[in-house]
């Protein structure tokens, strides 16, 4: 069976914005909260940062759960491991979430920069650079027959849907108009001549959008 890439419960705005503008270490999302975008996961039961009893069930919930299922390596951009840019200055920053990063896979972290790789917990960072193919190739090969999540930011995903590469993608849709930003689409109808699309919304007031390859 193939090995997929598959981008998983990605959210960006009803304008199509993944995260806003002037992003820091403050501000990992820019202009935009994170709740803005992430609040429906962060509501549900499933999510992996809960530390009270409860969350909502259903449509929502069967995302998050569905995040790690058959994931064998993950691929990211440098920004979303981090709000550093260039050369690394600073080779104690480990990413924004912790000693237990809650990928449990080896993650590959695209940069021009090199930089050795490193182990949190079940997770190892790998510093790679190259085109989308063959960065896709060792991703792969870390994920010994599992699938491969492209896990962002915009940029990326851009990256790689640029290069064909993409076979099935979950896009949440919220509901806030963020104006300007990183955007990964003007409208999803954008990719409808390699991907067919299905769309059901959520009693949150997310909508998802579900994509597969024709």
């Amino acid at each position: 069976m193939d090995q997929l890439l598959r981008v998983m419960n990605f959210t960006v705005s009803r304008d199509g914005i993944g995260a806003g503008e002037d992003q820091s270490l403050e501000r990992p999302f820019g202009h935009a909260r994170p709740e803005q975008l992430l609040a429906w996961a962060g509501a549900t039961a499933s999510w992996p940062g809960r530390t009270d009893p409860g969350g909502t069930r259903g449509l929502d919930d069967y995302f998050t759960r569905d995040f790690s299922r058959n994931i064998g390596a993950e691929i990211m951009g440098r920004n979303k491991f981090g709000p550093q840019r260039g050369p690394w200055q600073d080779h104690e920053w480990r990413g924004w979430w912790g000693e237990e990063p809650p990928f449990h896979t080896p993650v590959f972290v695209l940069t021009h920069h090199e930089r050795p790789s490193f182990t949190l917990s079940d997770t190892t960072f790998h510093f790679v650079e190259g085109d989308p193919a063959t960065i896709l190739g060792q991703a792969r090969e870390a994920a010994r027959g599992q699938d491969v999540r492209l896990g962002g930011g915009v940029g990326t995903v851009r990256q790689f849907l640029d290069a064909d590469l993409v076979d099935t993608l979950h896009v949440a849709v919220a509901p806030v108009t963020l104006g300007s930003g990183l955007r990964l689409w003007e409208s999803p109808e954008d990719l409808l001549d390699r991907y067919h699309l299905e769309v059901v919304p959520s009693p949150s007031g997310v909508t998802h959008h579900l994509f597969w390859r024709r």
